[in-house]
């Protein structure tokens, strides 16, 4: 991991719920819309309070306008508590008043009373009310504005002492400095403290003089309240700000906690990070309904769309981990059950038959097999078969498919003790005879935090593909499976990064689209070309009829028949069979391009495609 300050890292979270934080604003700007235009019309009325009379005098002193803002402070104050909210509601016979503010305007000796309601008569009324019981409630007896002009003295007397003391202490302390500039300094110091203390005695002189004159205590009214006469503004434009403000941080806060306690993993680039492993591919999620699920081997069809060319990565990838170490022997696992590594190794190898090799597809799932229900074949014998009899003919056991080059060893039935069987003499001497006759064995086998037969079949493997599926595997798990392989000393070439978000694999498509476009279509119309150029029958996949050899339907001649599809249909010689019912020759060969030959489709065509 690299130290440096990775933005991407940070805001990752925002990118990836953008769509949490646009829902979120546009909800709190609708609610606050909603709220503030359903509020009915609210009117204020206001009033200012002047405290003292320095402002009518000629030439008032500072003494005096610190002790008017003092008291102007006192009586704000004294206006917000409960004695002057009851003494206003028992005058007026109310149970209760509407919304009011009472505030001291900063270093002026004047108050401000505003009240709030959706009657202007009442928020009139109660207005002069306040206004009246602020200046009654106020301290308007001799002694009690002796006793506060007092304090006051006794706060600018204390402050008097202190400063002259700094003042000492900063005269003792020039005794003791040797350097000109700390000398500097001190003076400079002591300069500021003597004005502010000639500024403390001035403001005392000025006090006792004012306390001499009294009048300090007097409150009027300087601005009387006003009827009004149109409501305020509702300020629409600052409360949706505001909302769209709040809705995005509460959004965004919920991103980041969703972040910390998602555990899986969301992108590629996580994966890699975490497990650091190549990501040899990203296959995008697929469709969940009946007619288009999961279950659909994507790789039959020769569209190009992003599943396809996605596995076609992975499958180039493969290549190139093989140039430095043979790979005939490719295990793909998953860390947890339920993370697509059957439908991979399905899709993979019908990939790598697609590119001219031979492939043998092994089910080692002795838990829970399912490539005889990906390529619905029979499972009444298979790998179990094999390796309980010893000697199992291999051409019983393999079933070909309707892709050239694949054929599949379904795990057979279920034996009680799965991981002893994989762990056998008879095992690798099964691997070895599959070697003899494929290029490459891609085997499925369990997830590793369930079972232990992966890390079996793991040591007798040429290398391992990990299967990790995006919103789903757990990172903790899958680094404790990739942990317990290279435990037991095992090839990882790589992860599988499946069932990825659209909106992820979508990034890829707008900078490549074009291209995958225009090869997309040149391969649709070579596909055609290189049947007909090999020899090989262009076969027709259809809804009614499963295979079709179109020279034999278009001039009546051919070896191909067009037969409806019938499940469950008896082959010619007793053989239970999934397809059509084809002639004996049938099961022999057919060149292709390259001169290699290549068992055709016997008895069993697979499945209806539409």
């Amino acid at each position: 991991m690299s130290d440096q300050f990775d933005l991407y890292e940070y805001l990752r979270p925002l990118l990836r719920w953008w769509w949490l934080l646009v829902a979120a604003t546009l909800v709190a700007v609708l609610a606050s819309f909603i709220y503030v235009t359903s509020q009915p019309p609210l009117y204020m009325a206001r009033a200012t309070l002047m405290v003292g009379s320095s402002t009518q005098d000629r030439n008032p002193s500072g003494g005096e306008f610190y002790l008017t803002n003092q008291l102007a402070e006192t009586y704000a104050d004294i206006a917000n508590r409960a004695p002057v909210r009851i003494a206003a509601m028992e005058a007026l016979g109310m149970e209760w008043l509407p919304y009011f503010t009472v505030s001291h305007v900063p270093n002026r000796p004047m108050i401000q009373l505003s009240v709030y309601d959706e009657d202007p008569d009442r928020a009139f009324v109660v207005a002069e009310e306040l206004v009246r019981q602020i200046i009654l409630l106020g301290p308007e007896e001799e002694q009690a504005r002796q006793d506060f002009v007092d304090q006051q003295l006794a706060k600018l007397q204390a402050s008097i002492t202190e400063t002259e003391q700094a003042i000492i202490d900063r005269e003792n302390e020039l005794l003791t400095i040797d350097s000109a500039r700390g000398l500097a300094d001190k003076q400079v110091e002591i300069r500021a403290l003597q004005e502010k203390l000639t500024t403390m005695q001035r403001n005392y002189a000025d006090l006792m003089a004012t306390t001499q004159r009294g009048a300090v205590n007097a409150v009027r009214v300087l601005e009387p309240v006003a009827r009004p006469n149109e409501p305020i503004s509702s300020e629409l434009a600052k409360n949706l700000a505001v909302a769209a403000v709040l809705g995005f941080v509460l959004a965004a806060g919920g991103a980041y906690l969703l972040e910390f306690v998602d555990k899986t993993f969301r992108d590629a680039e996580q994966l890699k990070e975490v497990l650091d492993v190549p990501l040899l591919g990203s296959v995008p999620a697929m469709s969940t309904t009946k007619e288009g699920g999961e279950d659909k081997l994507i790789m039959m069809h020769n569209d190009p769309t992003t599943a396809v060319e996605a596995y076609r990565m992975v499958r180039t990838n493969l290549q190139f981990s093989a140039v430095d170490h043979s790979l005939r022997l490719l295990l793909i696992t998953s860390a947890e059950v339920k993370d697509g590594k059957s439908l991979t190794a399905a899709n993979l190898s019908i990939a790598l038959a697609s590119a001219g090799k031979k492939v043998v597809l092994m089910d080692a799932d002795l838990h829970r097999p399912a490539q005889q229900r990906l390529f619905k074949l029979y499972n009444h014998m298979g790998v179990t078969t094999a390796l309980l009899a010893g000697d199992a003919n291999l051409d019983q056991l393999l079933q070909p498919t309707i892709v050239p080059g694949l054929s599949v060893l379904t795990s057979g039935p279920l034996p009680p003790n799965p991981a002893e069987l994989l762990g056998t003499r008879r095992m690798n001497d099964l691997l070895a005879k599959l070697q003899e006759i494929a290029d490459i064995v891609v085997i499925d086998s369990p997830p590793l935090t369930a079972v232990v037969d992966s890390l079996i079949l793991g040591t007798q493997v040429d290398g391992i593909l990990l299967v990790v599926r995006a919103q789903k595997t757990r990172r903790d798990l899958a680094k404790r499976a990739l942990d317990a392989l290279r435990q037991v000393q095992t090839r990882v070439i790589g992860a599988v990064f499946n069932g990825v978000p659209t909106p992820q694999i979508d990034f890829y498509n707008r900078k490549y689209g074009y291209y995958q476009t225009a090869y997309g279509q040149r391969a649709r119309q070579g596909t055609t070309n290189r049947r007909a150029g090999a020899g090989m029958p262009d076969v027709i996949l259809s809804a009614d009829y499963d295979l079709v050899d179109r020279s034999a339907a278009s001039a009546g001649t051919g070896d191909w028949v067009a037969s409806k599809v019938t499940p469950e249909q008896p082959a010619g010689n007793g053989t239970p069979s999934t397809g059509v019912e084809t002639p004996d020759k049938e099961t022999g060969s057919h060149p292709n391009a390259n001169g290699v030959v290549r068992p055709l489709i016997r008895r069993r065509t697979g499945f209806p495609y539409k």
